[in-house]
């Protein structure tokens, strides 16, 4: 899996690919089918698969004040398309240079770096200055430029379409099981453990102090997590994401505790799963009354990762 600057031209072995052609933040069951397709049509015609998706998503540029809502970074995208089977990513720096090219001059520079065979994306795809490109002009730009064009329809489930809009609304609701079936995996933060205050470990509790970034803000309270070293070894745990009300003064943070381990984990990247929503946070007067919650928590978050 090579991962390729879009504004560079691709590697001589990678021209002629079938490029999935989107943003696909999340890589849900929707964005699945496209690449999937993609990857399916590359090996018939014995093409490379290239997965095309932009970085920052357009929305920071045309709403630089939106909070944040990412659903994925650029690490967890590649490690995601690599593994439905993709030969390499090409990462599209998106700026305001990039926003104001057309849908002809985007597809000329696509041409122009990939030499595409073919391109895969969403019926209801989008591109170029002021959203002037639509599946339409992508079919009659493939013709003129000899690339094939091909469109995957929506994935419904539940009789509802699968979207990261729809995803970001289970999140923030805590809703992190139902998330995890549109999206095919539980939900992951992923970040480097830093020191904090080491208050959790005063009271036999302690965590790895992870910062949420540019991740979307689910909804803040105590999860069951499953946390992912970088070596692939797996943790139980439970987190307290959100502020932490019983403590001064209020630092936003993903804080999971794991379960029975005892390493040290500062300076390292880690992943954690989100996979059950316990109760929101709340604040108490004494740390006896914190522990005994705190304990409760633990013992309900092993018996949900158990069970999972």
């Amino acid at each position: 899996m090579e991962r390729l600057d879009g504004g560079s031209a691709l590697p001589p072995h990678l021209f002629g690919g079938i490029v999935a052609l989107g943003n696909f933040d999340g890589f849900h069951l929707g964005h699945q089918a496209v690449v999937g397709r993609a990857i399916a049509a590359a090996r018939a015609a014995g093409r490379p698969a290239i997965v095309a998706t932009f970085d920052p998503h357009p929305v920071r540029l045309f709403r630089p004040d939106a909070p944040p809502f990412r659903l994925t970074t650029l690490d967890q995208r590649e490690r995601l398309f690599g593994a439905a089977g993709a030969d390499a990513m090409m990462v599209f720096h998106f700026d305001a240079a990039l926003a104001a090219l057309t849908a002809e001059e985007f597809v000329a520079r696509l041409v122009a770096m990939a030499q595409v065979g073919g391109v895969v994306t969403g019926e209801d795809f989008t591109f170029g200055k002021a959203k002037a490109g639509n599946v339409a002009v992508l079919i009659e730009l493939g013709r003129r430029h000899g690339f094939t064009v091909e469109t995957v329809g929506p994935v419904s489930l539940d009789g509802r379409t699968v979207s990261s809009s729809r995803i970001r609304d289970m999140l923030a609701t805590g809703k992190p099981r139902e998330a995890a079936r549109l999206l095919t995996r539980p939900w992951a933060i992923e970040g480097v453990v830093t020191h904090g205050a080491k208050l959790g470990r005063t009271i036999g509790f302690p965590t790895a102090n992870i910062d949420l970034g540019n991740y979307l803000r689910p909804a803040y309270g105590i999860y069951a997590v499953r946390g992912r070293l970088p070596d692939g070894q797996l943790l139980d745990g439970a987190a307290n994401l959100g502020i932490r009300p019983s403590f001064d003064p209020p630092v936003e943070l993903l804080e999971p505790y794991f379960f029975d381990f005892s390493g040290d984990l500062y300076g390292q990247c880690i992943g954690v799963e989100l996979v059950d929503y316990l109760r929101p946070e709340a604040k108490f007067d004494t740390l006896k009354a914190l522990t005994t919650q705190m304990d409760a928590d633990c013992a309900r978050a092993r018996q949900l990762l158990a069970a999972a």
